[in-house]
């Protein structure tokens, strides 16, 4: 009787359970019996198996073999168990040392003919074997560079099985033929979903090439400080305006002018976006922020997470750290965006399916683009409007109160007059200026945060607000007003009172006075009050 195992990584939303791959040799008639919970992608894998141990060189054992996936009630699925599945395989007939292979974390697909072929996942599989104690992983090389992004961990990239035997053997190690007849790598396939669309990954919004610059945006000077303050402190921000005015334009800048993701944060996000399949080939680690931009007639599963099966990432967890701009919000469904409340709370979305439940990251700056009425035209003098006031007032109603309420920001943006649209009336600050003060604002918060587990201000609990981080004497009045005259929620009173630390830290002031806390009520409930809004006047 053969005994030996090796470890694989079941992936489960964007966590990770490793997984002891157990193959036993019995004699009696040849078959091959694959146990555990697997699903039909992984059943198939016998037949992958077994080819691709023939065609790399190594005998098939010709017993009853049994293959085990412990923990079997953890649910299985994917080819990234193949690699693990043959190198057990062998290692029970001796033709690999078992005991080089116990401790060995192998994640990869095998084709017919040997090649290791790259799966999705592969960052947050290697995490979570770094989180178990493993410290030696075998990948595809397409994914060594992905794995490479683990601390303490050994990585080593295989293109084919034989190559894998010869290593773990001490064998000469064969060269593996490239094709470079200029054709796509056949290989990267697998890492790529189909349907999956740039809009959704780390394209530029105006595509490939291009970098959009807030120098661009003609005249706007209220939304574009409103723009300033949401990258500074992390604020939920709506555009309300007729057709044309910019507010597309305005939200497809905001990536540009938010810092540089972190090291901590740009590994979450490369994991999110790994698992979800629209991480570029070559490109292992996300540095900037995504931005994702759902069409309205997206489902909410497309939103929050979803599918058959395991649930899979959705909107909110590709715009992880990032932007979620919804345009022609009240558009969508209304089912789709009240499911958008709680992960603008909590910062992460809890799917629960029949074939289990899901934690995905979702902390994201949600970007909210809405006409005022079916037309456009209603805001507008002597544009037209023929839309009645019950239709005005059921097409704005869309958007909920319980939403709106989690919105820090909502700006009018107002129609380009023709000397700001003919550059008569100067060009506006550009990208670079704008994230520089951002950049500073955010390294204020973060020394005052210093200590705690939030880092920009949006994230800061109202208790703490009112108890530590306290406003100057006398700052909260005009707030305090509106809250006793129902104009401010409790919520909306702990919003305002963060985008005037925002406020303050983009001015430099060590904490939020009664200009502040002006600016922030005006951004939040659009009554004017006087506050200094210009560009440059923060």
């Amino acid at each position: 009787m053969g005994y030996a195992r090796a470890c694989s990584v079941a992936l489960v939303g964007v966590e990770g359970v490793v997984v002891e791959v157990q193959a036993d040799l019995e004699p009696g008639v040849a078959a091959f019996t694959l146990v555990g919970l697997p699903d039909k992608s992984l059943i198939e894998s016998r037949d992958r198996v077994r080819a691709a141990v023939v065609n790399s060189g190594a005998e098939w054992p010709q017993k009853k073999l049994t293959v085990g996936l412990s923990p079997a009630s953890v649910p299985k699925s994917g080819s990234g168990f193949d690699l693990a599945v043959a190198c057990a395989v062998l290692g029970a007939a001796e033709r690999l040392d078992p005991a080089a292979i116990a401790d060995v974390v192998m994640i990869g697909e095998l084709g017919l003919d040997g090649r290791v072929r790259p799966v999705r996942g592969v960052l947050p599989a290697v995490l979570a074997a770094a989180e178990a104690g493993y410290q030696q992983v075998v990948v595809p090389e397409q994914t060594a560079g992905e794995a490479a992004l683990v601390p303490g961990v050994s990585v080593l990239g295989v293109r084919s099985l034989r190559q894998l035997i010869a290593i773990l053997c001490d064998e000469p190690v064969p060269d593996e033929p490239v094709d470079d007849r200029g054709r796509p790598d056949a290989m990267l396939a697998g890492l790529m979903v189909p349907g999956t669309g740039l809009g959704a990954g780390l394209a530029s919004p105006q595509g490939e090439g291009h970098t959009p610059d807030l120098a661009d945006v003609a005249g706007q000077p209220r939304p574009r400080k409103a723009l300033e303050v949401a990258a500074a402190g992390g604020h939920h921000l709506l555009f309300s305006g007729p057709p044309g005015a910019g507010k597309t334009m305005l939200a497809e800048r905001l990536s540009a002018v938010l810092p540089p993701l972190t090291r901590q944060e740009s590994l979450e996000v490369t994991a999110v976006h790994s698992v979800a399949g629209i991480l570029p080939p070559g490109e292992p680690l996300v540095s900037r922020a995504p931005y994702c931009a759902p069409h309205h007639s997206a489902t909410m599963q497309s939103l929050v997470g979803g599918g058959n099966g395991m649930p899979r990432p959705g909107a909110v967890s590709l715009a992880h750290r990032g932007i979620l701009f919804l345009d022609e919000a009240p558009e969508f469904s209304g089912k789709a965006l009240d499911a958008l409340r709680q992960p603008l709370e909590s910062g992460h979305v809890v799917v629960a399916r029949a074939a289990g439940v899901v934690r995905l990251p979702a902390r994201f700056l949600m970007v909210l683009a809405a006409n005022p009425c079916p037309c456009g035209r209603h805001s507008l003098t002597g544009a037209g409007c023929e839309c009645p006031p019950s239709v005005v007032r059921r097409y704005q109603a869309r958007l909920s109160g319980p939403l709106l309420d989690r919105v820090d920001l909502r700006v009018e943006v107002e129609p380009v007059d023709r000397a700001d649209l003919l550059e008569q009336g100067g060009r506006g600050e550009s990208t670079a200026v704008v994230a520089a003060r951002v950049r500073e604002a955010r390294t204020r918060a973060a020394e005052r945060l210093a200590g705690t587990p939030w880092t920009t201000n949006s994230e800061v609990p109202g208790h703490e607000l009112r108890t530590r981080l306290l406003a100057a004497p006398g700052a909260l009045a005009a707030a305090e007003r509106d809250l006793e005259r129902g104009i401010l929620t409790a919520r909306g009173l702990d919003r305002v009172l963060r985008v005037a630390w925002t406020v303050a830290d983009l001015r430099g002031a060590p904490r939020p006075e009664d200009r502040d806390i002006a600016v922030a009520l005006e951004l939040r409930t659009g009554i004017q009050r006087g506050a200094p809004m210009e560009m440059g006047a923060l």
